[in-house]
């Protein structure tokens, strides 16, 4: 079921996670289309494990919309290597905050979940109806499991107690703010700082994991960010949609992308011993499409203006 209902630019909007990648392109984006009250609150100011607080927080706010873009974010490497912090942290926030938002009858709740909901060996490009069946990736199979409670518990508030909150579920993401640390970033922020560093060091090779077949799909935050919106105001469904570019590219043609754009002129090795990963993951958009959203920044025209913006942060440090 669709909607179209356009929110009031005085709508009182609580953003969780505002200081992050995704949170704060949905902050910027909002602000810059005419929203005058957004709130949020740093993870100094506010831990979102703790319920009392969470709830103390949200009762203050007393928002209209939440928007759901806090969770502890990580690569195959921290995912891998810390499972329990990643399925509790995750489990956590998101109860709180539910609960929080029902506590204090918060009408429009958007959940940001991830496309590693969706079973490892999904039929491509992956349908909503994959949800719930089959195996997941193993490497990063407790983040999903927290995500994929997110989802069930929108569908259970919206069944038990008639609430209109959705959920969508972005591919991979990028953008301005990323993080660059290299034992817990994404691969395209990673291959960044590793071909910058790279060239700025004079070194020649550059070796990455795997074989550099798996395929991903990428989304700039902005695009996210116009679609957050987009689906608060057109969508209401239980069903989890998904957002996504619609094409997707081959983690070594990604790195030789990124390498022309960093300016890094040596070799890429890879070592075939470290693990791929899910072998591909493109997001079926048909839904969301046919709603009327499409995303609207190139991946080489995106990685640019990131890679723009991890130099002027290194400027700054």
């Amino acid at each position: 079921m669709n909607m179209k209902t356009k929110l009031d630019r005085n709508s009182r909007i609580y953003i969780a996670g505002h200081r992050g990648l995704v949170g704060s392109a949905i902050w910027r984006f909002l602000e810059s289309s005419g929203f005058t009250h957004l709130t949020g609150h740093t993870s100094i100011e506010l831990d979102l494990r703790e319920q009392e607080s969470t709830l103390r927080a949200i009762t203050q706010a007393r928002p209209e919309v939440l928007i759901i873009a806090a969770a502890k974010v990580g690569g195959i490497v921290a995912n891998a290597t810390y499972p329990v912090e990643f399925l509790n942290d995750n489990i956590r926030i998101q109860t709180n905050l539910f609960e929080a938002a029902h506590k204090n009858d918060v009408g429009k709740v958007l959940f940001l979940g991830s496309s590693c909901i969706y079973p490892k060996f999904a039929d491509q490009p992956i349908r909503e109806e994959s949800f719930l069946t089959g195996k997941l990736e193993e490497t990063n199979d407790a983040y999903a499991i927290a995500k994929i409670a997110g989802v069930t518990q929108v569908q259970s508030y919206r069944r038990e107690y008639g609430r209109s909150w959705i959920s969508a579920m972005p591919t991979n993401l990028y953008g301005p703010g990323d993080n660059f640390d290299l034992t817990s970033s994404h691969v395209l922020p990673a291959l960044i700082r590793r071909f910058h560093e790279a060239k700025i060091t004079q070194t020649q090779t550059v070796i990455l994991w795997g074989t550099g077949s798996p395929l991903r799909e990428f989304l700039h935050t902005d695009d996210l960010a116009r679609a957050c919106l987009y689906l608060l105001e057109n969508y209401e469904d239980g069903m989890p949609i998904n957002v996504g570019w619609g094409r997707d590219i081959s983690i070594k043609d990604l790195a030789i992308l990124i390498a022309e754009i960093v300016g890094f002129k040596g070799t890429i090795e890879w070592d075939e011993s470290k693990p791929n990963g899910t072998p591909r993951k493109l997001l079926d958009t048909t839904r969301i499409n046919e709603l009327g959203w499409k995303p609207e920044i190139e991946l080489r025209d995106g990685i640019l203006s990131t890679y723009n913006w991890y130099l002027e942060s290194l400027n700054a440090s």
